[in-house]
């Protein structure tokens, strides 16, 4: 009988980057309990749903960095990408230009940023952490030129506060079957970008750059062609994260997005994804979002000063770095010795 239909359970725990995805649910579950135990407001609906719609923001820039990890690299314009959709559509709004056309020439922008990223990482092979903190400054540039170095006036001023409305309510404010809007709109983009990454050539092509690029070319993997794909769903997923803060807002904020590309990390860390490549699963993301959402939501409930909060949340992300490291060097070490350890031919 076939040893994986005997045994799905373990199938399923030997995929790669289940380990760590499974480590921080367990680390969810114990750190939301004890957070509970001290202040039992943890526990209430609403502080769930607010708990729920908040962790979405973390959860969609963790995909998009998640997905840049595991190639092997790293986006530092996540953030900037965000704060550029934000205002790019809210200065349109305050202009009178229809909601759907607003979002549609935001997204084409901030894709236009990943195809850059995309051109100058795969293809002209600067650096990624010199190639995004230059694109990073390219955004956040004309996130600050759009609308003159100033923050919008609130788009209904543009488009009438009845479609306002409907934009915030949208993306930020409106709840559909008791939940936020927000977090249906994660967990739809979730649930695609699951598939991608899991179930289709383009996610192997993503692990095996992550792994080996070099390999990876020489088996008909173009690295060029995959590491933009992997930007492109970086900048989409900033782009929605963008359109969250500003209907979140009601206006544009220059500043918006500020620091994400770091929650990005942090959450795709956090869950399991190796920041060297080629390991991690967008399951762990969610776990990552949820961790980090989490201690910021139980650290602020008991009273603790933000710079702990950082400190805390800080020290967690560097522990999962380190712990990755570790294990990844034991697993070399063992395979090392498994192929010294060989019977050598008489």
């Amino acid at each position: 009988m076939n040893e994986r239909k005997q045994n799905p359970i373990k199938r399923i725990l030997s995929t790669r980057g289940m380990g760590g995805a499974l480590t921080a649910f367990a680390g969810l579950i114990a750190i939301y309990i004890a957070f509970g135990i001290i202040n039992p407001t943890v526990f209430s609906g609403q502080n769930i749903m607010n708990l729920l719609r908040s962790m979405s923001k973390y959860l969609l820039i963790g995909i998009g960095q998640s997905y840049i990890l595991i190639t092997g690299n790293i986006d530092l314009s996540i953030g900037s990408v965000a704060g550029m959709s934000a205002m790019i559509s809210a200065t349109l709004m305050t202009r009178g230009v229809h909601p759907v056309a607003a979002i549609l020439i935001a997204l084409v922008c901030c894709l236009v940023i990943g195809v850059l990223n995309g051109l100058l990482v795969g293809k002209w092979k600067l650096p990624p952490f010199i190639a995004t903190l230059g694109t990073m400054f390219v955004a956040r540039g004309v996130a600050y030129i759009v609308n003159f170095n100033r923050n919008t006036d609130a788009i209904a001023s543009g488009i009438g506060k009845e479609a306002a409305d409907a934009f915030g309510n949208f993306f930020y404010y409106g709840s559909t079957l008791g939940i936020y809007n927000t977090f249906w709109i994660a967990i739809v983009l979730f649930v695609v970008f699951f598939f991608l990454l899991s179930k289709t050539r383009t996610g192997r092509h993503i692990y095996a750059i992550g792994s080996n690029a070099d390999a990876a070319k020489l088996s008909g993997v173009s690295v060029l062609a995959t590491t933009t794909k992997a930007y492109l769903v970086s900048a989409f997923c900033s782009c929605v994260v963008g359109l969250i803060l500003c209907g979140q807002a009601g206006m544009g904020n220059m500043e918006a997005g500020n620091m994400y590309e770091m929650y990005g990390v942090a959450a795709g860390v956090i869950g399991g994804v190796s920041p060297l490549g080629g390991t991690g699963i967008l399951l762990g993301t969610l776990a990552g979002a949820a961790v980090w959402q989490t201690l910021e939501n139980g650290l602020n409930m008991i009273g603790a000063q933000v710079g702990i909060q950082r400190l805390v949340i800080g020290i967690i992300v560097v522990g999962a770095v380190f712990l990755d490291v570790v294990i990844r060097n034991g697993a070399y070490r063992k395979k090392t010795v498994k192929r010294g350890s060989a019977p050598k031919a008489d």
